[in-house]
């Protein structure tokens, strides 16, 4: 049974303050009916001894503080999942958006959810292969990780996002497989996008899609990464599904944030972010990982767009503290018309070593990686050189590197969007890239590696 009271108080922005109220709970679900007769829907966000604070998800435009009249349903905002939500596209609500039917729900579940204790959690250790050489080569995803992207305006963090989508698979076993994609503020030809691609590639028959576009309230970017963790946990945790989470972008859901702590009058932060930035996104990041005695993990993919290239604003580095490291994306090498513009010397996985070597990738794995890596960062100070002294300074073997480091950007890293690249592939292509640079000068790679993989006689 419903309470409804006449008591609003105040409206400020996307909030409704609601006076001499009894017994209503965080989190709360809310209706808001207007002076004409709308529904509007909200959530309670702060409550006092007498007094509760509503952010309200369509927006408070129009409402009437001495004639809207607001009713507390006594429950939270909640998600119907059941093994029919596969293949199906969502709003930021949780709502249809794809003209088919409603899902008729196994389960209804509470979309805050909660992360997962770290007593219960099992270690990542399988790779997943998502396609991409200069992520599966240099900085492999380990299924049950948090490895985010870091991008910036203009870069093509969302087409990395719908190839990783399409291509991502675990090797070497038949497993249930799925894709929970979520997107936060994004505009509708981004959407467009997402929905075609997922659509004419087939990658749509294993995925769930939730789109909250940049014209539809904030409100809403703050629940639709709840809702896809949501339904990434019960594809996981209850119908055993390994599941690929990937949500983008972070950036809009943390400015959603701060302008609803702007209206609750909260004291600023860090850039005017509220100070619980840091706790709201480790709640979410934390839903990812694998839970001893289940079958079903949750990897996750955060993406976000680092306002002016700035790897420390706020948003970027939390999460960089809370994540397994991050992949990069390069504006130099986006303006060099290479894609996937990924910089690797900066990008880490830091849990690279527990998802490589022998019987999940191939024994040669971590040598290369460490080997193509310094071949590369020394291949760039060369290039620096050159820009200062001219190449003519270089010496015999330098310009080998400088050499190297062209090729291992032209060949390695750059590839097309619809490519594919099994991680035999990709390290076949990382020897036939260091086979250009003397042996003596390989000083990573374990001899029994070298005598297999580069024979003395080349």
């Amino acid at each position: 049974m419903y309470k409804e009271y006449l008591t609003v108080s105040n409206i400020t922005g996307p909030l409704v303050i609601v006076e001499k109220i009894t017994e209503v709970k965080y989190g709360e679900l809310v209706e808001i009916e207007t002076a004409d007769g709308q529904l509007r829907r909200g959530s309670v966000l702060d409550i006092s001894t007498e007094r509760a604070v509503v952010q309200v998800f369509e927006g408070t435009s129009g409402l009437d503080v001495d004639k809207s009249r607001v009713r507390f349903l006594g429950r939270s905002q909640k998600l119907g999942v059941s093994e029919e939500i596969m293949g199906r596209i969502f709003d930021g609500s949780g709502n249809p958006k794809d003209k088919g039917p409603q899902i008729i729900p196994d389960k209804m579940l509470d979309i805050n959810g909660s992360p997962i204790n770290p007593q219960a959690r099992d270690y990542p250790s399988e790779f997943i292969q998502t396609g991409i050489s200069s992520i599966d080569g240099m900085n492999p995803l380990v299924r049950g990780q948090k490895l985010p992207l870091f991008s910036g305006s203009g870069l093509p963090h969302s087409r990395i996002a719908a190839q990783i989508a399409r291509q991502a698979a675990v090797l070497g076993k038949e497993e249930k497989f799925a894709v929970v994609f979520g997107a936060m503020g994004i505009t509708f030809e981004e959407a467009n996008f997402f929905i075609e691609d997922f659509r004419n590639t087939g990658a749509l028959e294993r995925a769930v899609l939730f789109l909250n576009l940049a014209n539809e309230p904030p409100i809403e970017r703050i629940a639709t990464p709840r809702l896809a963790l949501t339904c990434a946990e019960y594809l996981a945790f209850e119908l055993d599904m390994h599941v690929l989470v990937i949500l983008v972008d972070y950036t809009f859901y943390a400015e959603a944030l701060r302008e609803i702590s702007a209206a609750r009058k909260e004291v600023p932060g860090r850039r005017g972010y509220p100070g619980y930035l840091y706790t709201d996104l480790a709640s979410m990041y934390e839903r990812a990982g694998r839970i001893k005695n289940k079958a079903g993990s949750i990897t996750s993919i955060p993406i976000l767009t680092m306002p002016e290239d700035d790897k420390t604003h706020p948003i970027a580095d939390l999460t960089g503290y809370i994540t397994e490291g991050q992949i990069m994306l390069s504006r130099e090498l986006h303006r060099k018309g290479i894609y996937p513009p990924i910089d690797v010397l900066p990008s880490l996985s830091r849990l690279k070593d527990k998802g490589i070597g022998e019987g999940k990738t191939r024994e040669d794995h971590a040598d290369v990686l460490n080997q193509l890596f310094a071949c590369y960062a020394r291949g760039k100070e060369a290039r620096e050189l050159a820009l200062i002294l001219g190449e003519a300074a270089l010496s015999e073997v330098d310009k080998l590197f400088l050499t190297f480091a062209d090729r291992y950007e032209n060949e390695f890293v750059r590839q097309g969007e619809f490519e594919a690249r099994s991680i035999i592939d990709t390290l076949d292509m990382g020897w036939d890239l260091l086979r250009t640079i003397p042996r003596a000068e390989l000083k990573r790679i374990r001899p029994e590696f070298m005598d297999k993989y580069y024979p003395e006689s080349q």
